[in-house]
């Protein structure tokens, strides 16, 4: 009864993934539609500016990534629950990958807007430490074993995350040229850009969901698997 039960339950899962996915790829094409022709070009950057309704979303759903390898981390410590650990893990991993796309839109984005790729601004230069931060933090969980290996990494997903509230910080506690998009005193964004960037927001973070549904699955298994291994 209990096996029989299990490809049900495995086929269910893999049946809401995909109706899932299916809605990501609707509300993707609704704000890709919604960047090219509802949001009108801004005016001293033209079409470039467009990288906008990525850079940012990428931007919060990272530090949500990376706010989540925090909790999980201290989950883990906590009660040295499995759960937790593969929560920090999936959730690490998808952050390096968006903030990777972050850096790349940010250096296009540079390009048009101050003539260069990269500049040691603060909000960047923190952005790519916390990069450099997380990577090492993935290097670590390849390389760790067993439960000290999980300690050590728990250990440095609840230190990393220091550096996460001061890239969000940065563009307004220093002196930066980064543009403070959100609460800029010189007016805020109009409503047609407000729009597109909540319905980007949204499509972004749907698939931010998935990505990590699939990888703590993904994770578990593997964790599973490397236990069965080690028992024979």
């Amino acid at each position: 009864m209990i096996q029989s039960g299990k490809p049900r339950r495995h086929s269910s899962d893999r049946s809401a993934i995909s109706v899932c996915a299916a809605g990501i790829l609707l509300l993707m094409v609704l704000a890709q539609s919604a960047v090219w022709f509802y949001a009108p070009v801004e005016r001293s950057l033209g079409p470039v500016q467009k990288i906008f309704y990525m850079h940012l979303p990428l931007a919060w759903w990272a530090f949500v990534a990376f706010f989540l390898v925090f909790v999980g981390s201290i989950g883990y410590l906590w009660r040295r629950s499995e759960a937790f650990d593969h929560l920090a893990a999936a959730s690490a991993e998808i952050g390096v990958l968006f903030s990777t796309l972050v850096l790349l839109t940010g250096m296009l984005w540079a390009r048009a807007s101050w003539n260069t790729w990269w500049t040691w601004d603060p909000r960047l230069s923190t952005a790519l430490v916390m990069w450099f931060i997380y990577c090492g933090y993935l290097v670590l969980r390849n390389a760790a074993v067993r439960e000290k290996g999980k300690l050590l990494c728990a250990v440095l997903g609840i230190v990393a995350f220091a550096d996460v509230p001061l890239v969000f910080l940065s563009a307004r506690l220093l002196r930066s040229i980064h543009p403070a998009v959100i609460a800029d005193k010189r007016g805020g964004l109009p409503e047609e850009m407000w729009l597109t960037l909540l319905v980007c927001l949204a499509a972004w973070g749907g698939l931010f969901a998935v990505l990590l549904r699939l990888r703590v699955s993904q994770v578990a298994l593997k964790a599973g698997l490397d236990m069965a291994c080690r028992d024979r």
